[in-house]
C-alpha cells in the first residue's frame, strides 16, 4: 500500500512540475504544430502543353583524353488544342537534356489548320531528310498512324486522319519532323462567300450581258 501511494504522488507532482513549466514558457518558444505536407510550400503552376518523350540516346564524342559520353532527347510538346512543336536536346545527363529539348520544343511551336472535326482540310505529302510521308483526312477513323507520327498528331489535337510512311525510314527524329513539317504546310478552306453578294453579282452579269445584245442588234440595224 505504501508503495503504491508513494508512485501516485510521484506521478501528481511530476504532472504538476510539467504543467508550471509550460505555463512559464514565453508564447514564441511553443511550436505551433501544422501538418508536415504544408510547411509553406507553393503549389504548381500546371503548364498548358503537355510533353512526350519519344526517343533518349547515349551520343559519345571520341578526344583526345578518350570518349566523353552524353545524353540526346527528341521531345514533343503540344496543348491538344491545335499547337504543337518538336525538339532535341543534349547534356551530360538526362535531366539537362529533357529541360533543353523542352526549350526548343516551345521555339519551334506552330499552329495547325484543323476543321470543326479536328481533321485536317485536305491531303499532303512532305519529304524530310530521309523520310517522305503522307496524310489524308478520313471521317470518323480517328488517328491511323504509327510511330513518330501518331505521337504528333495526338498532341496536335488532331484526329479522323490516316498517315503513312511511304520511305524506309525509321529515324523518329526525321518522321515527327516531317510530321511537323506537313502540317505546317496546310493551308485553310478559304472562307465562302455570301449569298447576297453572289445575287448582286450575278444580276450584274446578265445586265451588262443585256447590254451587249442590244448594241450588237442596233449595229445590225445601222448596217441594213
Amino acid at each position: 500500500m505504501t508503495t503504491d501511494t508513494t508512485e501516485k504522488t510521484k506521478t501528481t507532482t511530476e504532472a504538476s512540475a510539467h504543467a508550471q513549466g509550460a505555463q512559464k514558457r514565453p508564447a514564441s518558444t511553443i511550436r505551433s504544430r501544422r501538418p508536415r505536407g504544408a510547411r509553406g510550400r507553393k503549389e504548381r503552376v500546371r503548364s498548358e502543353f503537355e510533353q512526350m518523350t519519344i526517343e533518349v540516346r547515349r551520343v559519345a564524342r571520341v578526344m583526345a583524353g578518350g570518349r566523353r559520353f552524353s545524353f540526346s532527347v527528341t521531345m514533343i510538346i503540344g496543348d491538344k488544342k491545335g499547337r504543337v512543336g518538336v525538339g532535341v536536346g543534349k547534356g551530360a545527363d538526362t535531366a539537362l537534356a529533357v529541360e533543353k529539348a523542352s526549350r526548343d520544343a516551345r521555339r519551334h511551336l506552330i499552329t495547325v489548320v484543323r476543321t470543326k472535326t479536328g481533321s485536317i482540310p485536305h491531303a499532303v505529302t512532305t519529304k524530310y531528310a530521309s523520310s517522305v510521308i503522307t496524310m489524308t483526312p478520313s471521317a470518323g477513323r480517328g488517328i491511323v498512324a504509327g510511330s513518330a507520327m501518331r505521337t504528333v498528331l495526338e498532341m496536335a489535337g488532331v484526329t479522323d486522319i490516316v498517315g503513312k510512311i511511304l520511305s524506309r525510314s525509321k529515324n523518329k527524329i526525321a518522321i515527327s519532323r516531317a510530321t511537323v513539317q506537313a502540317l505546317a504546310t496546310i493551308v485553310g478552306k478559304p472562307a465562302s462567300v455570301n449569298v447576297e453578294k453572289s445575287k448582286d453579282e450575278k444580276v450584274e452579269k446578265t445586265d451588262t450581258s443585256e447590254k451587249k445584245d442590244k448594241e450588237e442588234k442596233t449595229k445590225t440595224e445601222a448596217v441594213a
